[in-house]
């Protein structure tokens, strides 16, 4: 997370936490960028998705404060987990946050609202349920 200085050592935790149970629960992989672009907000956000180890898999968060500005970008494999309309309530919790001040609150509540809804359930077989039976 770049502009790491704007936060204290407890709010990165907090944070990485947040990324980390995302994680978890959807097996996408959450990134969190921090900090202002010199250009248009999501040609940005996309180009830094694109740097990462996997982007297709990835789920991109990007918050301008200063800027007031955010922007969920994913991956094409992220994109069939993670429909628009989750995003977009992710991101009215997190403005909501910002709103108010609570730039770590928001990004946690949020990151953890996306990991969720990017849940993807554990596959049963066939074979696994004619044994059960």
């Amino acid at each position: 997370m770049p502009a790491g200085d704007a936060f204290t050592p407890d709010q990165l935790y907090d944070i990485e936490k947040a990324v980390q149970h995302a994680e978890e629960v959807s097996g996408l992989h959450f990134s969190v960028y921090v900090g202002g672009a010199d250009e248009e907000t999501r040609p940005f956000a996309i180009e830094l998705l694109n740097e990462l180890d996997d982007p297709d898999s990835s789920v991109l968060v990007y918050v301008d404060p200063a800027g007031r500005r955010l922007e969920i970008v994913t991956g094409s494999q992220a994109k069939r987990q993670l429909s628009d309309v989750a995003a977009g309530l992710a991101a009215l919790t997190m403005q909501t946050s910002f709103a108010a001040g609570d730039l770590t609150g928001g990004l946690v509540t949020g990151v953890q609202q996306l990991g969720t809804h990017a849940h993807q359930p554990p596959l049963l077989h066939a074979s696994d349920e004619l044994h059960k039976l």
